[in-house]
């Protein structure tokens, strides 16, 4: 294998256009070289120099070229939603992949980013799951050097939940409240989770990580606050779980990208108030300054803390 001198390479699947893959950009890119794979260009690589590797993850690839040099390999490629063949296609893909790092000489170290465990009706069923758990298990099964992190919701700009509710809350009279909110949810920063991934890239040991943020919080504290940050009171929609699902399946069949049922029922299962990821990344962000900014795009925000309290 080809190793020029120089800063380590680094191949991140799935590219730099996502969420994910922009925090990874940024993290990364002032000391590492980094190969990205996926199917379309993304202005931010090129800005930095990314070396982009034209390629539909789902579909057949040759990796042993796309592996020669590389040090570390880390997977963000997924779907939020989709039928089933299409998560099918991705999970075989990443099995694949998967293989082919075990052949590879020396095998480069493996992050990969997958989600906190589910419901288990939802397990069981869920083509985004039930493939996603497939990967997972491939790679725990396999004989590399491996870590799996496993995020609460994200945020950072150009989130799909935190950043979408705040605008939400800005543009409707009300917001749906599911059930009684007492449910609980960790928000975690994205650059936060570069930050770990950067941390766990160099942990030799075969590894799993849950990763929540700073703060639980319950749910009808963390809308509240949002409210107090665009200096609006707090008025809800209250909808039972069943109204609740209603709703979101709904939206799909709209053809929607707002909200999907089985994030709903994720959400009121309890499971994604995860504890905190400080020993990995000391310092967590903290959400209320997110708040804060988002609520300043739509006018003079106010703080967004105050009465109510994190559990």
């Amino acid at each position: 294998m080809n190793r020029p001198d120089g800063p380590p390479l680094l191949l991140l699947v799935g590219g730099g256009g996502g969420l994910v893959g922009r925090a990874l950009l940024e993290e990364f890119s002032r000391d590492h070289r980094i190969r990205s794979v996926h199917r379309h260009d993304v202005p931010g690589e090129r800005a930095r120099g990314v070396e982009w590797i034209r390629a539909d993850v789902a579909g057949p690839i040759d990796w042993g070229p796309i592996l020669d040099g590389v040090d570390l390999v880390v997977n963000v490629a997924w779907h939020r939603a989709g039928p089933e063949a299409r998560f099918r296609d991705l999970g075989d893909g990443l099995v694949r992949m998967t293989e082919a790092l075990e052949r590879a000489s020396p095998a480069p170290r493996l992050v990969h980013v997958s989600v906190p465990s589910a419901p288990p009706d939802l397990e069981e069923r869920l083509p985004y799951l039930v493939h996603k758990r497939r990967v997972d298990a491939t790679i725990m099964a396999s004989g590399l050097s491996y870590t799996i992190v496993r995020p609460s919701a994200l945020f950072g700009p150009g989130d799909v939940l935190l950043g979408v509710m705040i605008r939400q809350m800005h543009r409707y009279p009300f917001f749906p409240m599911f059930s009684d909110g007492r449910y609980h949810l960790s928000p975690l920063a994205v650059t936060d989770l570069a930050r770990i991934v950067r941390t766990v890239s160099v942990d030799p040991d075969r590894s799993i990580h849950d990763l929540g943020g700073p703060v639980r919080f319950e749910y009808r504290d963390l809308t509240d606050r949002m409210f107090r940050a665009l200096g609006k009171r707090a008025r809800y929609w209250h909808l039972s779980e069943r109204s609740a699902r209603r709703l979101a399946r709904t939206l799909e069949r709209l053809g929607s990208n707002l909200l999907y049922e089985y994030e709903v029922e994720w959400l009121l299962s309890d499971r994604l108030g995860l504890p905190s990821a400080e020993s990995l990344a000391p310092g967590l962000a903290s959400v209320e300054a997110y708040l804060l900014a988002e609520a300043a795009r739509y006018g003079r925000p106010r703080s967004p803390s105050g009465s109510g309290s994190a559990a």
